[in-house]
């Protein structure tokens, strides 16, 4: 196994009004040779004799297929370290909303499960998360130091703490992500393309010359029309604050007119056969897509976007970059709260963090079948056949840089991390203990329809009035009055 140097980065995250920021959608260099130690190796080895076995759930593409090989590996390196062996469930994208309800509802046995701002709330309610505020320091000290106070401020509950949260690209930002060879081909002016209006034209431009749907998407959807509005980390995409309005008004975000046109313009591109006519049916998009909207940074459409599709891809930022409460909780590690080892998932979850052995492991997949390393301690990718997903495992920033990579793509994800415009309500946390019962509700009334709204597939002011009214009768009337008080009495 190839150990090299690797300089833990550190970012002093500044927000102006001196909170927290970060979100959503990474880098240590100089890496040395292989007998070289990383200072930023987490310490200690432990009798074999006391190893255990954490399982840890995780969303992505699937099971890789080498898995067996990866996870043989990785463990006699997590053994020697730390005493610990390793599960990984990856569940598919698809399956990923019903696997969960079903492991927390149920009491599935779990150590660790990634989870994010659209259930973290209520799934501390539920109690399935253990509260870490006092073992973390004792057990991962290192890993509370590494991550600003301002992540953990974010992930906080009620003032305690129930999951190590991601420190990575935690701001938003949108891109409008495109095959570049078929914008050279139709001779596509995509950097001056900044809105769905402007994107009309280019979209029936190829579907002609091509005689396909250049727009494909699978059943989520265009879930960016909603970046604008924070959702306050309650997953009821219907509830929201203008992250600019000063007034902090309780809206429904679907009422509202500047997302009502972009959903105008999803069911102009659909009813012109743009978007995939089975887009509200599609599980899982296909890797290769024309176009794509996707949260990021741009050095993505090199090291990620275009690898994945097998074509190079450029990416233009259409939003603003936005931080929020939401935004920071877009990947989190919760720790089941009947786990019968929570230190050595807390140990764990540092090495994962600052081990870069450990986290290339988790992002790259097996070395010397997915990735390799150069003579200059960079990683070289073999295949691009690795299916966990980078963003639900660790910090970005102690992950081995890409050979050839010269975009510095994780000094660009800081850069956007320190100028993200923050959210109004940033640092406000819901308490939702009141209005679990009706916030159940609306969700399944926003599930039963996003898929036809986002991609749109049906008019959307019309079926606005229907999610609405249901959305009223399941209770969101108490929603917004609650959230509004409570907004109203931290002013």
């Amino acid at each position: 196994m190839k150990l090299r140097k690797a300089m833990v980065l550190l970012i002093a995250m500044l927000v102006t009004v001196g909170l927290f920021w970060g979100c959503s959608k990474k880098e240590t260099e100089n890496q040395t040779s292989v007998e070289t130690k990383k200072p930023n190796e987490t310490k200690g080895t432990t009798n074999k004799d006391e190893i255990v076995t954490l399982k840890w759930i995780q969303v992505g593409n699937g099971m890789p297929t080498n898995y067996e090989a990866w996870q043989k590996h990785i463990n006699e390196y997590l053994g020697e370290k730390i005493g610990v062996h390793i599960e990984v469930e990856v569940v598919p994208w698809s399956d990923w909303d019903n696997r969960r309800n079903v492991i927390v509802n149920s009491g599935e046995y779990f150590d660790i499960l990634f989870t994010d701002s659209s259930k973290y709330s209520s799934q501390v309610n539920m109690g399935a998360f253990l509260d870490i505020t006092d073992l973390i320091e004792k057990n991962a000290a290192e890993l509370v130091s590494y991550i600003p106070k301002n992540y953990w401020d974010a992930v906080s509950v009620k003032g305690k703490i129930y999951s190590v949260p991601t420190y990575k690209d935690s701001s938003c930002t949108e891109y409008m992500v495109w095959d570049k060879v078929m914008t050279d081909k139709y001779q596509i002016d995509y950097d001056n393309i900044r809105t769905f209006e402007e994107l009309e034209a280019a979209l029936a431009k190829i579907k002609e010359g091509e005689g396909k749907n250049p727009f494909i998407m699978d059943k989520n959807g265009v879930d960016a029309v909603l970046v604008y509005y924070d959702q306050m980390g309650v997953g009821l995409a219907a509830l929201g604050v203008r992250y600019d309005d000063t007034t902090r008004k309780v809206v429904n975000v679907l009422e509202q007119e500047d997302v009502l046109k972009q959903l105008d313009m999803l069911h102009k591109f659909y009813k012109a056969g743009i978007i995939s006519p089975d887009a509200p049916t599609l599980d899982e998009a296909p890797k290769y897509r024309t176009l794509q909207i996707a949260q990021g940074w741009s050095a993505a459409a090199k090291t990620t976007w275009g690898p994945n599709m097998g074509s190079e891809a450029v990416a233009v930022q259409y939003t603003d970059t936005i931080v929020s409460n939401t935004t920071v909780r877009g990947s989190l590690s919760g720790i089941y709260s009947g786990t019968k080892y929570p230190e050595k998932c807390l140990q764990f979850l540092q090495l994962v963090n600052l081990d870069s052995v450990v986290r290339d492991a988790f992002y790259y997949g097996l070395e010397g079948e997915n990735f390799k390393y150069n003579e200059k301690g960079e990683v070289e990718r073999i295949n691009n056949d690795w299916s966990m997903a980078g963003y639900t495992q660790g910090t970005f920033f102690n992950v081995t840089k890409l050979a050839g990579d010269d975009s510095n793509q994780w000094e660009e994800v800081k850069t956007l991390n320190s100028g993200a415009k923050p959210s109004v309500l940033l640092g406000f946390n819901l308490d939702t203990s009141n209005i679990e019962t009706e916030l159940a509700n609306c969700r399944a009334v926003y599930e039963k329809y996003k898929s036809e709204l986002l991609t749109g597939a049906k008019e959307p002011r019309e079926l606005v009035k229907t999610i609405t009214k249901e959305l009223y009768a399941a209770g969101f009337e108490t929603i917004v009055k609650e959230t509004q008080d409570q907004i109203d009495a931290k002013k």
